[in-house]
């Protein structure tokens, strides 16, 4: 294994072992399971096809028109005819939906003691990596 590929092991851990207190904040805020609360995320940016967005989450075509089902009787999204494909639905946020976004959004995310401890150099380094990665 590389470098790189442990470094990137260990910086994923790192998050994901951070992530329970925010999700279980996220959940009761929401009163969402948090795969529906993925699921809003994924739409916030616009509309996708049911496919685009059971592929963005990672479940298969079933498991995302479950949640679709469940977020459209919630009032959270809406399905509409796609403009060039009859065949397919495209699946948008509500104005309710857009809120509970808002909502999801306004819990607090606090970085972990470690990385809020770090200096500002410290900081910068790691600007620098987060940049080179989103490039």
């Amino acid at each position: 294994m590389s470098r790189a590929d442990t470094l990137w092991k260990e910086l994923v851990h790192a998050v994901w072992q951070t992530r329970d207190d925010w999700r279980q904040r996220v959940v009761a805020a929401t009163q969402l399971p948090f795969g529906r609360v993925r699921a809003l995320w994924r739409l916030a940016d616009g509309p996708l096809p049911l496919r685009d967005l059971a592929k963005s989450m990672s479940v298969d075509a079933p498991a995302a028109t479950v949640t679709v089902d469940d977020l459209e009787e919630r009032g959270l999204v809406q399905r509409t005819p796609h403009p060039t494909n009859g065949r397919m639905k495209l699946v948008a946020l509500t104005a309710a939906g857009k809120r509970m976004v808002a909502r999801i959004d306004a819990v607090p995310d606090a970085p972990p003691a470690g990385f809020a401890a770090l200096s500002a150099a410290d900081l910068a380094v790691v600007q620098r990596i987060v940049d080179a990665l989103g490039a």
